[in-house]
């Protein structure tokens, strides 16, 4: 059952991101609770329908509320989560690697496909594609590893100019940027290097290939928006 267009499962996904910020909606929200205001905004809902959802996740006992009000997922709430964020990233996997689904394709059909694939067909996906370790953004498919890794990265629009670093996830929540992703060439595994810094907060980027920043690297032009969606491994 869905409430204005948007299922339990959406819902469990927007609190699942908003309570682990690193990437989808970090680093907005990184000392921001998942407030019914931020969670409206996240799925382009009405704060009315926001409430309506959480009176119902609350009594299914899949979240609770903090002291301002902000959404908690309980242990179950959390387990169920994780379900639904793991079955997004391996149905994006099959899509790309079976069906033949650019990353970005993938990402828009795999939010539609969620519901109809059972607990069992994504064990046997998984098994299939051999048990990949990331979603073609570069997100991990296991959540412990996820919010392990979530220390060490940083999105691309907080380092300095000069600064090196490797891109690891893209964010998946704005599909205009994530197809802008792919057509920049900025995709995970990428070296780039921030050349200069404009005062809007876009960033001139030195962009080099997997190996790092090679003799035959390109520029491009990345708005802070988009360079706060890229999560990268800074160099050490």
């Amino acid at each position: 059952m869905s409430v204005h267009g948007h299922s339990i499962d959406d819902y469990l996904e927007t609190i699942y991101f908003l309570a682990f910020p690193v990437g989808e909606y970090g680093p907005v929200v990184r000392d921001q609770p998942a407030l019914s205001a931020r969670i409206g905004e996240m799925l382009g809902v009405s704060r009315a329908s926001v409430s309506e959802m959480m009176k119902r996740l609350e009594n299914e006992g899949l979240v609770e509320r903090g002291e301002r009000k902000e959404a908690i997922l309980t242990a179950s709430g959390k387990e169920a989560a994780e379900r639904v964020v793991r079955r997004h990233r391996l149905i994006e996997c099959f899509l790309t690697q079976f069906l033949g689904y650019t990353p970005a394709e993938a990402h828009e059909q795999a939010d539609h496909l969620g519901a109809t694939f059972t607990d069992d067909m994504i064990e046997r996906t998984a098994e299939r594609l051999g048990h990949p370790e990331r979603c073609p953004h570069g997100w991990p498919v296991n959540p412990d590893q996820e919010r392990a890794e979530n220390r060490d990265l940083r999105p691309l629009s907080e380092l300095v100019v000069g600064a090196h670093a490797t891109i690891i996830r893209l964010a998946e929540h704005d599909g205009e940027l994530l197809h802008w992703f792919y057509d920049a060439g900025l995709t995970p595994g990428i070296g780039v290097q921030i050349a200069a810094r404009a005062d809007d907060g876009a960033l001139e980027l030195t962009v080099g290939d997997r190996s790092g920043l090679a003799s035959e690297s390109r520029s491009a032009v990345a708005s802070e928006q988009a360079a706060a969606g890229l999560f990268v491994l800074p160099a050490a």
